[in-house]
């Protein structure tokens, strides 16, 4: 049986013709770089997210780094990010001489631990940068009053979430990435909305920092060889740009095969002791870019070299606190003592899930996770 962490064959194939015809589309026009599909894509992306701005760039790094470029932060100013996430998200705080300060997260949604935001704020912090882990929200209502309260600026790393829900508690629903000043996302291939290389996007509400980023992403300039700011140059080609608009078209379909794949497996794995499965928050849906287990008693290594003798592939995001790696020891600052991200690093793994997931290949693994268990 051949299983996958991520099937985009099988994903291309059922979209095969779509996505030829927009690729040859781009290539008759020869228009590769800022060609009419990237703002038509923006658009229409802009008008699926009920947002202002979606500004493309070449990658959800480089969205980020646009982000915190746009605010005119200052060397040594501290910005407030969970413990337990992808390295990007810390990365370009430090590219930037700024301070990354590290808070500990949620043990049952893997999500920024609200409070803790508050505790880690210093005269020194200028924003917080939540990450909707594995396809879920953050608790974004409470971050937004404890950034108005103080001040700060609110950039979401939606670079796992696109398509997410977000409940507020007066019935308010908001899709993540366009709650707080800036949202940042990630086009790669495996993402729920991926495209066949890199790519990313900004989205905003604001008419001044939409300009803004608009420029820094392309050499500071608005007008071509009059430069504003320091930019850089950060582009969604052509072609990338017509496979998105394709894939946008079955963003939600996406996401609900994923969920109905995530609910297949809790259904019958939620009952095993020694895992925990995914927990669903109320205030948001969940487009399950991963699934996660806890595997409990210190046996997630041993589950996880289990399954390869099966061909079962799974992975481990992630397997060190950000302090804990190398290039941020010098660098961050802990608040908090992040007892829950050092738990979690050691006990988290993540099963197959695709919008191609089969019956067939859920029940294998199934069955394979309840015979460890019962070993």
């Amino acid at each position: 049986m051949d299983i996958q962490m991520v099937d985009l064959k099988s994903q291309y194939l059922k979209i095969k013709n779509e996505v030829d015809a927009q690729i040859q589309k781009v290539i008759d026009t020869s228009a590769f770089i800022n060609g009419p599909i990237v703002k038509e894509f923006a658009q229409n992306l802009a008008d699926y997210l009920n947002v202002k701005y979606v500004i493309p760039c070449a990658n959800g790094t480089d969205a980020l780094q646009i982000a915190l470029m746009s605010l005119d932060l200052k060397s040594g100013d501290e910005l407030i990010v969970p413990a337990f996430t992808y390295v990007a998200t810390a990365e370009v705080i430090g590219l930037l001489g700024l301070t990354p300060v590290l808070v500990d997260v949620e043990a049952d949604t893997f999500n920024i631990k609200i409070d803790e935001i508050e505790q880690a704020i210093t005269e020194k912090t200028k924003a917080i940068v939540p990450v909707h882990l594995f396809g879920q929200s953050a608790e974004m209502e409470k971050i937004m009053a404890i950034a108005i309260k103080h001040n700060i600026y609110v950039i979401e790393d939606n670079a796992q979430a696109v398509g997410t829900d977000y409940f507020f508690a007066n019935g308010m629903r908001f899709k993540t990435g366009t709650i707080g000043n800036i949202g940042c996302t990630s086009f790669f291939p495996s993402k729920n909305l991926g495209c066949y290389g890199d790519g990313g996007a900004l989205f905003t509400n604001n008419d001044e920092l939409g300009e803004k980023i608009r420029m820094i992403a392309n050499h500071g300039q608005n007008k071509k060889y009059f430069h504003r700011y320091i930019g850089v140059n950060s582009r969604l080609d052509s072609i990338q740009a017509a496979i998105l608009d394709v894939k946008l078209k079955y963003l939600d379909e996406y996401c609900n095969l994923r969920f109905n794949a995530a609910m297949y497996y809790s259904e019958h794995l939620k009952k095993i002791s020694g895992i925990k499965t995914p927990v669903l928050s109320k205030n948001s849906t969940h487009v399950f870019h991963q699934y996660t287990l806890i595997v409990e008693d210190g046996r997630r290594d041993e589950l996880q070299s289990y399954l390869a003798k099966f061909d079962i592939p799974s992975m481990i995001y992630y397997p060190l606190p950000l302090n804990e790696q190398e290039a941020f020891k010098s660098i961050s600052k802990i608040s908090g003592n992040l007892e829950n991200t050092y738990k979690l690093c050691s006990s988290v793994l993540s099963l197959p899930i695709h919008t191609e997931m089969t019956k067939e290949i859920q029940d294998f693994i199934i069955e394979k996770i309840i015979l460890f268990f019962q070993k």
